[in-house]
């Protein structure tokens, strides 16, 4: 395939294609109210991918279902249906589900605050309502909430539009910065994806003007962009991440926080724009605060048992920038011992020897092969994988996801080989076209998830792995997911192997690919997540917890698993989103269909 930018005709009709086989892995799409000056430009004032464009552009300027039929009002001469460009997909059916009568009859109100919620009728349709749930705010004592998340520390980011009680042990990143945390001396941001004017005012006023590094991997005229935007605050110093291979991104989402009383570091899945924040599911690890060091202690001192400090010194050593160098030794001052988790970087590069297994899929190899242990009651249980973005996995399984990188994946113990013959049960999460339209935010939840239909026409194989997003646990099956996660667990869906959040989708771009007959790991971008392990909190399994904000179920070592086990595969009529084809059968939970401008 070309991968220059062109717009090509063919039986999918005529879309314009990215500049990559792997789009750009992470994007949202702004839903500030249409009177803000933000809605009525006609792209976000932020660098972002081409589905979030899409979906901004969709959401300033909506088609509604009932205006379908009026050909002014669609924004092409023939806009093919959803039905008519469905056909690579693994199907029993080419027809999308019809609204109902009460669908096309209601008309509902577009609304940043009110959250559509839905109810099956009879027929197993969606139906809207509105009910006002705000995100809760200080409401919940942070402490509180803090002692719910031992020991693993691992929370969500509240979600407006849910009922409340599904908010009272997650995060907002007004929360994460609250002088409760500590009093901040300076702080360092990573990530994809950088609204300024909007970070700026999620930190406290009395800590708006402290010391702030932007770690970002924009190049041209999206860094240009950003210089503009950071320009008017003197406060703020930006790093260019290296990418010097192409299409690697810098997708990394860490905070590093320093404060008078000591260092906190969160690692994350959002991007630093109120989208990411507002109605989506995303991951946090919050570490403890870490004191600082006595004066005159040893090199050793500080480190955990997981190597996290060196580790994490390691990752930010691979950007080779004097502004993260001053980080780095910030981290050595400071005492990391209480960390429990392992962390999993990705950073761009060819690598051999031991260097191979310091990133991507083989550090998570390395790591599940020294923490773990075997035995014949481990060797088929099965394996999930969830993201919010899917690169190229070849022409079949066997190029990438169901050799080297389930080779990683199912590592258990120290043996080199596993004895088992057959392959593990892998299972996909990954939103329908359905989890899309019915989320809260409709049609245009789907810029977070930029599958296209020029990557997932190539790799049909792909789907019949895939299971729907389902959050009842956690009170997000309407919060479409931006947090990626992977883990192994038992056949009856009782206890964990082990459990990952991590910025890395399902790609090689992310997670890395054997060359050179297997001598070499290639890797396009950065990443960073953490690895929960059994043994790393003194136990052989994680129990899971069937319901995360249940105060009644004791916690002890049961692990939150933020979605619903077991995860439930694809029926005959479901497909895997794609952003850049249209969807215009039924309407979405604001009353809209999807026409990709």
């Amino acid at each position: 395939m070309d991968r220059t930018s062109a717009s090509q005709q063919s039986n999918y009709g005529k879309w314009t294609l990215s500049s990559s086989e792997d789009e750009a892995e992470d994007s949202t799409i702004p839903s500030t109210p249409s009177s803000s000056r933000q809605s009525l430009d006609s792209v976000p004032h932020y660098t972002c991918s081409d589905a979030r464009k899409a979906s901004h552009k969709r959401k300033v300027n909506p088609v509604k279902f009932e205006e379908m039929s009026k050909q002014e009002s669609i924004p092409a001469k023939k806009i093919k249906t959803e039905s008519e460009v469905s056909g690579w997909c693994l199907s029993s059916s080419d027809e999308e589900s019809k609204p109902t009568q009460s669908e096309q009859k209601k008309k509902i109100k577009t609304d940043t605050i009110d959250a559509p919620v839905r109810a099956q009728n009879i027929q197993g349709h969606t139906e809207v309502t509105q009910v006002k749930y705000k995100t809760p705010s200080d409401s919940q004592d942070i402490w509180d909430l803090l002692q719910a998340g031992e020991p693993f520390r691992f929370y969500l980011t509240k979600v407006t539009g849910i009922k409340p009680k599904y908010n009272s042990g997650a995060l907002h990143i007004k929360d994460i910065l609250s002088p409760l945390f500590g009093t901040l001396v300076s702080s360092a941001q990573f990530n994809y994806c950088f609204d300024i004017e909007w970070l700026v005012k999620q930190y406290p006023e009395e800590f708006r003007n402290k010391p702030l590094l932007i770690v970002h991997g924009e190049k041209r005229e999206s860094k240009t962009k950003l210089h503009e935007d950071a320009h008017p605050y003197e406060h703020i110093r930006l790093c260019q991440a290296k990418l010097d291979i192409a299409y690697g991104t810098h997708h990394t989402k860490m905070m590093l926080l320093l404060y008078t009383e000591g260092l906190r570091v969160v690692i994350h899945t959002s991007n630093l724009i109120r989208e990411d924040w507002y109605q989506k599911t995303q991951g946090i690890w919050l570490s403890p605060l870490y004191p600082r060091l006595p004066e005159g202690a040893s090199v050793s001192a500080g480190e955990s048992s997981t190597n996290f400090r060196s580790d994490l010194i390691a990752y930010l050593a691979s950007y080779n920038s004097p502004s993260l160098r001053e980080w780095m030794d910030i981290i050595k001052q400071h005492d990391l011992s209480e960390t429990r988790v392992y962390l999993i970087g990705s950073t761009p590069g060819r690598f051999q020897g031991k260097d191979k297994d310091k990133w991507g899929h083989f550090r998570l190899r390395k790591l599940l092969r020294e923490n773990t242990s075997a035995g014949p009651d481990k060797e088929m249980w099965p394996v999930i994988g969830q993201f919010s973005s899917i690169g190229s996995m070849g022409v079949d399984k066997t190029k990438w996801l169901c050799s080297e990188f389930t080779e990683s994946l199912k590592t258990l113990g120290k043996s080199i080989k596993s004895l088992q013959k057959s392959e593990i049960p892998l299972r996909l999460i990954y939103p329908s076209v359905d989890n899309v339209r019915t989320s809260l935010e409709g049609y245009p939840a789907g810029g977070s998830l930029p599958y296209s239909i020029q990557t997932a026409q190539k790799q049909p194989w792909l789907h019949s792995y895939f299971h729907k997003w389902k959050a009842e646990t956690s009170g997000r099956s309407q919060a479409i997911p931006h947090i990626k996660t992977y883990m192994r667990f038992s056949p009856d869906f009782q206890n964990l192997a082990w459990f990952l959040v991590t910025s890395a989708n399902l790609s090689k771009a992310a997670w890395g690919s054997l060359e050179k007959n297997g001598a070499q790991l290639f890797i396009r971008s950065y990443e960073l997540g953490v690895l929960f392990l059994p043994s790393a909190f003194d136990t052989n399994t994680f129990n899971v917890k069937v319901n995360i904000y249940s105060h009644n179920e004791p916690s002890g070592n049961a692990f939150p698993v933020p979605y619903d086990l077991p995860p439930e595969h694809y029926g005959s009529k479901d497909r895997p989103w794609v952003w850049n084809i249209p969807y215009v059968n039924a309407p979405d939970t604001h009353g809209n269909i999807w026409c990709p401008p």
